[in-house]
């Protein structure tokens, strides 16, 4: 049994040890290790506490626990950050611990953002990938349409950025339904 709730200030630490260990096992293959290695549980616990404390662009978190009430993932978003390709809404990260991937809890994840966007007024959603993720797959199975490509920079390299878009959360609403 899963649960999905709204984050609070005190899951700061759970939710940077996910998003860490999510991030080095997802991009291991992506991204270069010295380029990871600024990527650590101290930094993400404050930019978590941050986030939780003081969310900006209508930021929310929603957490992801299994049945003994640990953080086994999670995802965030408000605002679309760029305001160049016409969505207002914007996931920022999506991430699971290793042994919950393929397991349907993506999607468990991203139907409550989605609903939760929905409640808050927005009506578009655009998520940004490494070109090289296959997460890229996870977004197209629900639906969402290749929009832009980017250059990004992390750590000292640079990387192709993809980002994915569903122009009205009713369709990526109705893949749960279908």
């Amino acid at each position: 049994m899963f649960n999905v709730r709204k984050a609070v200030y005190k899951d700061a630490r759970k939710i940077a040890d996910v998003h860490v260990s999510s991030w080095k096992s997802v991009y291991k293959d992506v991204i270069d290790e010295q380029d990871m290695s600024n990527i650590t549980v101290e930094n993400r616990t404050a930019l978590w506490e941050t986030v939780l404390k003081v969310p900006l662009n209508g930021q929310f978190v929603l957490v992801l626990e299994n049945d003994r009430e640990e953080i086994v993932g999670f995802i965030s978003g408000g605002r679309e950050r760029t305001k160049r390709y016409g969505y207002d809404g914007e996931i920022y990260t999506l991430y699971l611990l290793d042994d919950y991937q393929k397991k349907g809890l993506g999607g468990l994840l991203l139907h409550a953002f989605s609903k939760e966007m929905k409640v808050h007024g927005y009506d578009s959603l655009l998520v940004w990938v490494l070109t090289k993720n296959p997460a890229s797959k996870f977004y197209r199975k629900y639906g969402a349409k290749r929009v832009e490509a980017e250059i990004v920079t992390i750590g000292d390299g640079t990387y192709q950025e993809t980002a994915f878009g569903w122009q009205h959360i009713d369709a990526l609403l109705n893949q749960f339904h279908a």
